[in-house]
């Protein structure tokens, strides 16, 4: 069982399953969208996040029929139903880096045409929702999460001799600075709540007076060194004390914030054994970054590329990764497709929690744009043409959902970027290899 943070029907008490995490929500018609902020907010929140999933898709078993409003839903796609209103569905889209594994996922968000070519060349560029992230931070304690099912790998070659960073994140800071993914809860719950044990004021209070107090020692101590230094010396150090601004930054937005009602959670012990267990628990703290306005963006890998996860639970004990190298064999493919199934499975599973979550006018996934797909289509011959992908939720009303979506001239993944960009009210005029917008709006014969 899992906790599903609403205002409905909820006792005052429910509890957050994995490995003895708790939690003691408060009323929750309050918990708008950072637990007691005002209701009454001229324009919605509008979060984004990415799910990811590795390895490509059985694609004939991902490809919708028909167009525009008029489509069925797919054999993968089913799991999906209740939220066909709030989902687009996106067909001829393509990578724009085709590098087997490392360019299905550096590029997902990059939109690069070419990455690093060894293990320690490690080039790409900012990705979307760093680029999100850049704008959000003013908003919120944290700028972004980066997540992950798997541990991250930042050494060694993973893919075609190229470096495991491609395969084990999504994000990136700058050309040469991927973000790590974090994949044990406990370690999240610190990074949103810190180290204290618990979420209840008195434990953030004491976590505030120590961070401030470690902070102005710092402060004062990079003020001394500065009188000291020369012009050149002191270039550099104002690179490092750029990282203690986001610090005090967050210091202040986290005092500004600490009359906030929020669910006292205890602090998770580790990574639970079993995958929906673990699953479970990380989802709940994406959710509960998200309502509580601690984060607007979130990435996060449902796997990594070349993920070899067994999934003997839906019958499928073959590892992932060697299963997606089917040949094209039905027997294979039909196997393949269960996989991809029962992620849609758990993913309906996360936007029914988000549904079921109030926010200023409606859910909070009616204010959510949510990027789910692989950089993979057919994954035996590693294809980036026409990726499976899917843009979920309301867009704060920004989207219109509900449609199939075509596209003949097989514009590049960084296309739809640049679009998803402008939707969250951020308008850039380029990411990676992007040759102008992606229309969602408006599509000839739709």
């Amino acid at each position: 069982m899992t906790t599903i943070f609403t205002g409905k029907a909820l006792s005052r008490r429910t509890v957050l399953k994995g490995l003895g995490a708790s939690v003691a929500l408060p009323v929750l018609d309050a918990m708008f969208p950072a637990f007691g902020r005002a209701q009454a907010i001229a324009d919605p929140v509008h979060r984004f996040q990415t799910f990811y999933v590795p390895n490509g898709m059985a694609m004939e078993y991902w490809s919708p029929k028909g167009l525009g409003t008029e489509f069925a839903l797919s054999p993968v796609l089913e799991p999906l139903a209740p939220f066909r209103d709030r989902m687009l569905v996106l067909s001829g889209v393509n990578a724009n880096w085709v590098q087997i594994h490392a360019g299905a996922s550096g590029s997902f968000l990059t939109g690069i045409p070419q990455g690093g070519r060894t293990e320690t060349e490690i080039i790409a560029d900012v990705s979307m929702d760093q680029l999100l992230a850049r704008e959000f931070a003013r908003e919120t304690q944290l700028a972004s999460l980066e997540l992950s099912m798997d541990a991250s790998a930042n050494a060694g070659a993973c893919s075609s001799n190229l470096s495991c960073v491609y395969t084990h994140t999504l994000s990136w800071r700058g050309p040469t600075q991927p973000l790590p993914t974090e994949y044990n809860p406990r370690a999240v719950f610190e990074r949103l709540f810190g180290d204290a044990g618990s979420t209840e004021r008195s434990a953030r209070e004491e976590r505030l007076r120590q961070q401030r107090s470690i902070l102005d020692s710092v402060t004062d101590k990079i003020a001394e060194l500065n009188r000291q230094i020369g012009a050149q010396d002191r270039a550099k150090v104002e690179q490092y004390t750029e990282a203690i601004r986001d610090v005090e930054r967050r210091i202040r937005m986290a005092e500004a914030q600490i009359d906030i009602e929020l669910p006292t959670l205890e602090q998770p012990e580790g990574v639970p054994q079993e995958f929906e267990d673990h699953l479970d628990l990380m989802l709940d703290l994406q959710l509960l970054a998200l309502q509580t306005d601690l984060t607007r963006v979130i990435t996060f890998m449902l796997g990594k590329e070349q993920s070899a996860r067994p999934y003997p639970q839906i019958d499928v004990p073959d590892a992932h990764h060697p299963l997606s190298h089917h040949n094209d064999q039905p027997e294979l493919v039909e196997r393949m497709s269960r996989i991809n199934r029962y992620h849609t499975e758990l993913f309906s599973r996360y936007l029914a929690k988000l549904d079921a979550t109030p926010d200023v006018d409606g859910s909070l996934l009616d204010n959510m744009t949510i990027l789910y797909g692989s950089g993979i289509s057919n994954s035996t011959r590693h294809s980036g043409r026409n990726l499976p992908l899917l843009v979920m939720g309301g867009g704060a009303g920004r989207l219109q959902t509900g449609r199939h979506l075509s596209y003949s001239d097989e514009p590049g993944m960084a296309n739809l970027l640049v679009t998803l960009m402008d939707k969250m009210g951020v308008p850039v005029e380029k990411i990676g290899a992007s040759t102008g917008p992606l229309p969602l709006d408006t599509l000839p014969g739709i």
